[in-house]
């Protein structure tokens, strides 16, 4: 008897959704979607946002996009403001995933779909989830990073201090990858704040306790950055993987500095988000997890990569 009732009640939702599109479609309107990111202005986050803006391009969807900058609203306020003008759907990233979820109950209750681009909410509501399986790409990491080194080495794992698990999830995949082959991990549970530079006493103490050290995996590419900054500055040979795929990243992998390392696919979730929001307001079918994989960045191809990026971010 619930299983029929949640038919029925997933069945009146798609057909509201259904019929507020028609409506639109009959009176000339493009459906309006509203992307609430963490940033924009970052070089991932601008990924993504040219992800989302080629999608409302090509879907023929009209969106707006907002994100907390120091002269504007907290993200939550900026949430709320946008369920007060109800857009058709949300695509949505958030800062703190548990406070977000009140807020995401309310779209929910107002009929409009709620898709999760890059950061995930433990939460049942979500219409999709659009983006790294993460434990995957630490995996993936932790098995890049044991094929530049032997069985028995030593290696740090850091990540950044977060209300999200991102950085946890990477972490634990990767040291599952590097135990499977008899690495020894250190600083698993060891975690920066969101400022960078925070990461250069975190290296050096552990450098200091582990002069055996022989590899390291960082969370973001941001941090792994100033990792290496500072094993190169210490004159150390110690190879460095990060998880995003930045410029300044790929650049280390043709200079040889690094052999290679995982990158997302930001300007894929971007993208994916529109299509999949547009299905949502059609009330089509649409997946509850979208994976949208990661690539393994050497020599090989890391310019191509940056290329991709430079051209999507001049346009």
């Amino acid at each position: 008897m619930k299983t029929k009732w949640k038919i029925i009640l997933v069945s009146a939702f798609f057909f509201c959704g259904l019929l507020g599109y028609v409506y639109k479609a009959l009176a000339g309107e493009k459906p309006t979607v509203a992307v609430v990111l963490k940033d924009t202005k970052s070089e991932y986050w601008a990924i993504i946002v040219a992800g989302v803006e080629k999608g409302l391009k090509n879907f023929g969807v009209k969106g707006n996009i907002y994100a907390p900058n120091q002269h504007n609203e907290d993200q939550l306020s900026i949430l709320k403001r946008v369920l007060k003008e109800k857009p058709d759907a949300l695509i949505f990233s958030p800062v703190d995933p548990p406070a977000s979820i009140p807020v995401l109950k309310e779209f929910k209750k107002n009929h409009i779909p709620v898709l999760l681009v890059d950061t995930p909410v433990n939460w049942s509501g979500q219409t999709s989830f659009i983006g790294t399986d993460n434990p995957s790409l630490g995996e993936k990491a932790g098995e890049l990073l044991s094929s530049m080194l032997q069985p028995g080495d030593k290696v740090a794992l850091i990540s950044r201090n977060s209300p999200d698990n991102v950085g946890k999830e990477r972490i634990q995949g990767a040291k599952g990858a590097l135990h499977t082959v008899g690495m020894e991990t250190v600083g698993g549970n060891l975690q920066v704040g969101f400022a960078d530079a925070k990461v250069i006493p975190v290296i050096a103490q552990l450098l200091k306790d582990h002069p055996d050290l022989k590899g390291v995996f960082a969370s973001d590419d941001r941090l792994a950055l100033e990792v290496i900054k500072y094993v190169k500055q210490k004159g150390l040979n110690i190879p460095v993987v990060g998880a995003d795929g930045i410029i300044q990243m790929l650049k280390y992998h043709e200079d040889g500095t690094l052999k290679g390392s995982v990158a997302q696919n930001p300007y894929d979730m971007g993208y994916i988000s529109v299509q999949n929001a547009l299905k949502a307001i059609k009330g089509q079918r649409v997946e509850k997890k979208i994976n949208s994989d990661v690539d393994i960045i050497t020599a090989d191809n890391a310019k191509s990569k940056i290329d991709f990026i430079k051209d999507i971010l001049k346009k």
